[in-house]
C-alpha cells in the first residue's frame, strides 16, 4: 500500500482531523512568502526589521505602507485546490476537521473553511496600537497613513502578530485542544521551525501526516511523509 493510499484510509477512519497549515500552502496560490514580498523599493529593506512594534512606532507610515502593499499582493490571488479540497471535506463532515494555519492571507476563509484558526492574525483585518479609548472608533479613523483615532491619536495596525509578540491565547488555546484531541494530523507546507505552531505535531494523540514537497523540521514526527503540494495531493486524500 502506498502511503497515500494509507493517509486516505487514515483519513476515512479518523473522527477528528486536525489541518496545520504553512506559508508553502500559500505560496502555491501565489502569495509571495514573507521574504519575497520585497520587490521594488522594498527591496532595500528587512522585512524583519518591518513586522515588528518598535518598528511601527518609530516609522508608521513606513510600516503601515509595507503592510498595504503586502494586502494588495494577496488580494490578487485566489485560494488553491488544496484550501477548496479543505473546505468542501468540513461541508460534508461537520465538526470533523478544524483548520490551523500559520498564514495571514485568509485563504482558507475564502475557500469557504469555518472556524479557521489563525495563529499569526489576519493581514486583511486591523486592530488599535494601543487599548482603545471610548473615543476610538475605528469606522471613523482619519485617511492618514496609518488611520488613526482623531481625538485621541491611537493608530490602528495590521491584526497580524509581529515578532516578540505573543500569539493569539483563544486561537491557540483552540489549536492545542484541536491537537490533543485529533486522530489525524496532516501538516501541510510548513516548514516546521516556526514555534510554538510546530509544537502542534508533537501534540498530535494520533497519526501524523507531512505533506511537503521539500523535507521539514516535522519530518521525524511524521507516521508518512509526502512529498508533494497541497493542491496536488489534498483533493485525493479529502475526495471521501
Amino acid at each position: 500500500m502506498s502511503d497515500a493510499a494509507t493517509v486516505r484510509g487514515w483519513v476515512r477512519a479518523a473522527r477528528r482531523i486536525a489541518v496545520l497549515t504553512g506559508a508553502g500552502m500559500s505560496a502555491e496560490s501565489g502569495v509571495p512568502t514573507f521574504r519575497d514580498a520585497q520587490t521594488g523599493l522594498w527591496a532595500k529593506f528587512d522585512p524583519h526589521q518591518l513586522a515588528t512594534e518598535e518598528a511601527f512606532r518609530a516609522n508608521p507610515r513606513t510600516v503601515w505602507d509595507w503592510y498595504a502593499m503586502r494586502r494588495e499582493m494577496v488580494a490578487k490571488v485566489e485560494p488553491n485546490a488544496g484550501h477548496i479540497a479543505i473546505a468542501q471535506f468540513q461541508h460534508r463532515h461537520p465538526g470533523r476537521l478544524t483548520v490551523i494555519t500559520q498564514n495571514v492571507d485568509g485563504l482558507h476563509q475564502r475557500a469557504g473553511s469555518e472556524g479557521v484558526l489563525a495563529l499569526h492574525g489576519n493581514i486583511a483585518d486591523d486592530k488599535w496600537l494601543d487599548a482603545p479609548r471610548s473615543c476610538c472608533n475605528i469606522d471613523a479613523v482619519s485617511a492618514d497613513h496609518p488611520p488613526h483615532c482623531g481625538r485621541c491619536g491611537n493608530m490602528l495596525r495590521p491584526d497580524v502578530v509581529w515578532f516578540g509578540e505573543m500569539l493569539p491565547v483563544a486561537a491557540l488555546t483552540a489549536a492545542e485542544e484541536a491537537a490533543d484531541s485529533c486522530d489525524l494530523m496532516l501538516v501541510v507546507g510548513t516548514s516546521g521551525v516556526v514555534y510554538p505552531a510546530a509544537g502542534l505535531a508533537y501534540r498530535a494523540r494520533g497519526h501524523v501526516a507531512v505533506i511537503n514537497p521539500e523535507p521539514s523540521g516535522l519530518d521525524d514526527a511524521a507516521h508518512a511523509v509526502l512529498r508533494g503540494k497541497a493542491a496536488e495531493l489534498l483533493p485525493g486524500l479529502l475526495a471521501d
